[in-house]
Order: structure tokens, then C-alpha cells, then sequence
């Protein structure tokens, strides 16, 4: 039997070493926390709460109503328990407030709902960060995660998003707030393993637009090779370890034309996206 105390003190030691070896946070910092809801960025919450006093953090926590019916709304509820319970300032932004569209209306204009999705959840967690004056995002992506977005930009040899990945995301533009990982050495199942042993309420339920996703089945496969051979995604996250360097990337960013927020083109492709649906529908 799993004894609660010793798997917490596994899990914080985890996240604390990768803290530690890619100094993820340092001290007097206004951390943001992207807080969906689920297992992973509540998780984050709870670790990122566990290092604010020592490292005199200033968190707050920003959730995203992306507009998917009979879903997003149980994992709101589940961010804005947590945050309370932590004493944390909950943000709540949303698709339709900001861009007047929810995700379930502009869902069809591509073979997957997860590609806009990104695109206007990037969007709005990097300005809300931005404006609160957030100088890192920290994310909830795990072990898997990150070797999934791994095998799927290397299979289409796009080399140039290798700079993405890593445990923490160096700046490039003052606008642009960089990204850290906390969960980075964590696999998926010991977050859920964590959530159920501490009765955390999080919001466990899969997106029903992920079946559309190259990741689910990435996800899939990875799953059935973890199950026949026990290690393949660690040694995966080794191997990639070894093979790639987290090197800053030199890069020209512009400010949107449109929105003013950072962008590798004159406009970005949130506003690109909110003409072409413009374009095509009319909304509600």
C-alpha cells in the first residue's frame, strides 16, 4: 500500500530537483500559474504554494473558459476551489468575453479544435501574465507531455520548435512572458496517483475535441509501449536529454499590427484567425 506522506515527499522532491537544476524560480518573483483545473496545473499549484514562502513568491493563478459545452465549466469550478483554498487570486479570462467567439463555434474551420485552442489560449495566458506584471507562466506539463511534443515535432522535422522545450524557456521579448515546467520529471500517472492519495478535487475528465488531436494518438501509442516495455518514456526523456541543448534561441519577434501583443509575423495568429472566421461566419 501507497503511504500518502512518503509519495508526497517523492513528488516535492522531484519537482524541488528540477527547480533546482534548471533554477526554474528565484526569489521575490510574480509567478503566474496557468490553472485549467486538471490534475497536472493543480499539482503545480500546490508545489509552486509549497516554494512561496521560501523563495518569497508572489503567485497568481489564471484560468481559461475556452467555451466547450458540458465541460470546461467542471474544471473551473475545480481551479477556483483550489486557488481559495491556497489563498491564491484566481483570474478568469474567457474566449467569449475576449475574442466574442467560444471554441465549440469555430470548431469545424479545422481538422483539429486543438489548433485554435492553442492558439488563443497562448494568447490570452501570456497578456493576462503580462498584465499582472508576471515575470515567469508555470505550466503543468509532465513527463509525457513534454516527450509526446517531443516525437511529434521530430517526426515532422520541425527543427526549429526544439527551442520550446526543456524545463524553462529563456525571454525573447519583453511582451513575451517565458514558460516554465515544474512537472518536468513527473509522469503522468504519479500526478493522478498524487491527486486521488490527497483527495485533491481536480477536474479529470479528457477534452472531447482530443480525439481529434496527432497527440492522442502520440499519447496512445506511448502508453502501449510503456505498458510492454516499462522505462521507454524515461529513456525517451534521456535520450532527448542528451541528444538536444535547451539553448536560447535569437530570434526577431514583432509587435501585432493589430493587437500589439509579440509575434514571429506582422500579425499574429490570433488576430490572422479572428479575420478568417470573420470572414466566414457571423457571431453569435
Amino acid at each position: 500500500m501507497i503511504k500518502i506522506g512518503d509519495f508526497n515527499k517523492y513528488i516535492e522532491k522531484k519537482v524541488r530537483k528540477t527547480v533546482e537544476d534548471y533554477n526554474l524560480i528565484e526569489e521575490d518573483e510574480k509567478i503566474a500559474i496557468a490553472l485549467s483545473g486538471g490534475k497536472d496545473s493543480i499539482l503545480t499549484l500546490y508545489m509552486l504554494n509549497k516554494f512561496k514562502d521560501e523563495f518569497n513568491l508572489d503567485l497568481v493563478a489564471i484560468t481559461i473558459d475556452e467555451g466547450i459545452y458540458r465541460y470546461r465549466n467542471e474544471g473551473v469550478e475545480a481551479a477556483r476551489k483550489n486557488a481559495t483554498d491556497l489563498g491564491i487570486k484566481l483570474i478568469e479570462k474567457s474566449f467569449h468575453d475576449q475574442f466574442n467567439f467560444k471554441l465549440d463555434q469555430v470548431s469545424d474551420f479545422y481538422k483539429s479544435a486543438c489548433i485554435p485552442c492553442g492558439v488563443f489560449r497562448r494568447y490570452l495566458l501570456n497578456k493576462t501574465a503580462f498584465e499582472e506584471d508576471a515575470v515567469k507562466i508555470a505550466t503543468g506539463h509532465n513527463l509525457d507531455d513534454e516527450i509526446q511534443s517531443f516525437l511529434m515535432t521530430f517526426s515532422r522535422a520541425d527543427f526549429s520548435r526544439f527551442s520550446k522545450f526543456g524545463p524553462k524557456l529563456d525571454p525573447i521579448h519583453p511582451k513575451l512572458i517565458p514558460r516554465i515546467k515544474p512537472l518536468w520529471n513527473i509522469p503522468e500517472k504519479d500526478v493522478g496517483t498524487w491527486a486521488v492519495l490527497n483527495n485533491v478535487e481536480v477536474h479529470f475528465a479528457e477534452c472531447p475535441y482530443s480525439y481529434t488531436s496527432a497527440r492522442s494518438k502520440m499519447k496512445d501509442y506511448l502508453n502501449k509501449m510503456e505498458s510492454k516495455r516499462k522505462g521507454t518514456k524515461l529513456n525517451i526523456l534521456q535520450s532527448f536529454k542528451k541528444s538536444f541543448q535547451f539553448e536560447k534561441k535569437t530570434m526577431h519577434l514583432y509587435e501585432c499590427e493589430k493587437c500589439g501583443e509579440p509575434s514571429s509575423s506582422k500579425v499574429c495568429k490570433a488576430c490572422e484567425m479572428i479575420e478568417e472566421f470573420n470572414s466566414f461566419i457571423t457571431i453569435q
